[in-house]
């Protein structure tokens, strides 16, 4: 029987990922076709946005350090990174970022848990929380679009009124 590509090792559980770009309202406003658990975060995001080209161009993005080096590949994008705590090494045994540095991490980080509520948000329909009992290898991202579909009807009704 060959390997399966998106199985946990620990869970046992076939785990699954998916680029999710939300505003600051909350509103998932790309929601990309899903990939193993197992593949990389900056691995997904070079899939679905092609290198070089203008996806991002003008626009802030927050990410999280998963996605080192997009700032290179994505020369037009304002990509906003947290700052990484230097490796510990004989010249500096207790490595530590700066005081700037830990304020600038408290500060993109508020900014990027938006987009966590987001997918949180999602998850409150319970059909991305529990296991999904059927064969079709499309069937989860409809339940993916689906689920971000009425997440965002339920931001816009709550927005209006």
């Amino acid at each position: 029987m060959p390997p399966r590509k998106n199985i946990t090792a620990v869970k046992k559980r076939h785990m699954v990922k998916a680029i999710v770009i939300s505003d600051l309202s909350r509103m998932v406003v790309f929601l990309s076709c899903i990939f193993a658990g197992r593949t990389h975060d900056y691995a997904i995001m070079k899939t679905v946005f092609e290198p070089g080209s203008p996806w991002f161009k003008k626009i802030n993005v927050w990410l999280d350090l998963g996605f080192q080096g997009a700032e290179k590949d994505y020369p037009d994008a304002k990509i906003h990174l947290p700052h990484k705590k230097p490796r510990k090494s004989k010249k500096n045994p207790d490595p530590q970022l700066t005081p700037k540095q830990k304020e600038d991490n408290r500060k993109q980080a508020s900014t990027r848990v938006v987009v966590e509520h987001a997918i949180g948000g999602m998850k409150y329909f319970h059909c991305l929380a529990h296991r999904i009992r059927n064969h079709r290898s499309d069937f989860v991202d409809y339940f993916f679009s689906l689920s971000a579909g009425l997440w965002n009807h339920k931001i816009s009704c709550i927005t209006e009124t």
